[in-house]
């Protein structure tokens, strides 16, 4: 599977809700997922960045790949941290971009079991990123006006050298 570019449409559409006890597909959607993540290279996908409207993501920081339905954010930190974040929907560009230090997530499983996971530092930014990809956010909807203004320009210019 092809990892979509900006500005696809599948990006900003967001992504509903799903029982993964009933979706006999989601198996073969993670492993392809994975796959497409790893060949990229990068840490994290989310099923959008496929074209799947699906609420489900995939993500390994050196621990292991770990895929979740369903996540969402139940709580975060005040602190924040602003770092500059790739993506694999804009590649070759990178945006400082503030997100909580620590947060809270909730999902299920692959089995529909729910958990709960405490994440910090990379674990808290990479999870926040890919639930923006679940939420339709890409990460220059996050950037100020100038960095995103600039950012697009450099986008666009990468683009025109491939193209």
């Amino acid at each position: 599977m092809e990892i979509l570019s900006h500005p696809s449409p599948a990006l900003k559409a967001g992504t509903e809700e799903f029982d993964p006890t009933t979706d006999k597909d989601l198996g073969d959607l993670v492993r392809a997922m994975a796959r497409a993540m790893y060949d990229a290279p990068g840490v994290g996908l989310a099923a959008p960045q496929l074209g799947i409207l699906k609420r489900v993501c995939v993500y390994d920081i050196d621990d292991g790949l770990v895929a979740l339905c369903n996540p969402r954010i139940v709580s975060s930190s005040e602190e924040t941290v602003a770092e500059e974040e790739g993506c694999l929907s804009l590649p070759g560009i990178g945006v400082p971009i503030a997100r909580s230090v620590s947060i809270t997530c909730e999902a299920l499983d692959l089995e529909g079991n729910p958990v709960t996971i405490e994440a910090s530092d990379l674990h808290a930014r990479v999870l926040q990123h890919e639930i923006d990809h679940l939420d339709g956010v890409l990460i220059i909807d996050r950037a100020s006006p100038e960095d995103r203004r600039e950012v697009l320009r450099a986008y666009l210019q990468t683009l025109d050298r491939v193209g």
